[in-house]
């Protein structure tokens, strides 16, 4: 296929890896989409997101609207860019019918599931704290419903058990990189996608991180696997909340949830818990053998 005329919506760092592949494989990458800079650091500056800056790190035109689906005007210059495609990545905003069906070929989202299975805002976190054995890219054709278009490409990829969100999300992005060069190239037909299986990843928020200990060591161990850096997981010692980094399955006597047994492991409603990394407010990390040294934790965690 020729090379298309194209914009790019997208937001964080999973964006980043198909930006760059589509301005190297030889498409015209009219404009960049991405969420507007926000505070950010301990001084709070402005600051672009990833997208945004290596949007100009490649010298291409970048525009940053805090909305679109009310803002005519936004998507009349989006209309006037003349594009045949539009490649969405996690953007972050939701596209109005209008913005849709500008593009001569449509929109094409790089979504991070093996659709229908976890549509929605945070499908590695999910497919990791759910167990699933494997996860994916889907190349979708954009509709008005929630990540309900049609499949152009779908692609593969394990989730072992030691698999965290950083190994996995960087995995996909690479893979949705090379899948929408692949989706554009060969213009695949579209595949309606099932109506069974069908699952949502719900947007997280920090309480999502509470650790509770009543719960199995599996699904914790999932939980801390899932869900660092963010929003991570933390658990009180009753003195002030402390972040869990990392953890492992181990081997205990029976005890009630939250005992602290010998070895850093910690007790669970069913199964105990190895903690490897903690960290306490305003401090750097630790390994939690030096953690627990300095730092003593209660026999039983609140």
């Amino acid at each position: 296929m020729r090379p298309l005329r194209l914009a790019f919506m997208g937001s964080p760092d999973f964006a980043v890896p198909a930006l760059r592949a589509l301005h190297e494989g030889g498409h015209e990458v009219a404009c960049v989409y991405a969420q507007p800079p926000r505070p950010a650091g301990r001084g709070q500056r402005e600051t672009p997101c990833p997208v945004h800056r290596a949007a100009l790190d490649l010298g291409l035109p970048v525009r940053t609207p805090a909305r679109v689906g009310r803002d005519q005007a936004a998507q009349a210059e989006f209309a006037a860019l003349d594009l045949d495609v539009a490649v969405v990545a996690a953007y972050g905003l939701i596209l109005p019918p209008a913005m849709l069906a500008a593009p001569r070929l449509g929109c094409l989202n790089i979504h991070a599931s093996l659709l229908p299975r976890w549509r929605g805002a945070a499908p590695i976190q999910a497919a990791i704290q759910a167990g699933d054995a494997e996860s994916g890219i889907t190349i979708m054709r954009m509709e008005e419903g929630l990540d309900t278009g049609p499949m152009l490409l779908v692609e593969t990829t394990p989730i072992g058990p030691r698999t965290t969100t950083p190994e996995l999300h960087d995995r996909l992005a690479e893979i949705g990189a090379r899948l929408i060069l692949r989706a554009l190239d060969e213009a695949t037909p579209a595949t309606p996608q099932p109506m069974q299986g069908v699952t949502y990843a719900q947007k997280l928020g920090k309480a999502d991180g509470a650790i509770d200990w009543r719960r199995g060591a599996d699904a914790l161990d999932r939980q801390v696997r899932a869900l660092n850096p963010w929003p991570g997981c933390f658990f009180s010692d009753g003195a002030e909340t402390l972040r869990l980094l990392a953890a492992e399955p181990a081997e205990a006597a029976p005890a009630p949830p939250g005992t602290l047994l010998p070895g850093g492991i910690v007790a669970c409603g069913t199964g105990a818990l190895r903690l490897l990394s903690l960290q306490r407010p305003g401090r750097a990390a630790q390994p939690a053998d030096a953690f627990l040294r300095g730092h003593p934790l209660p026999a039983l965690l609140p």
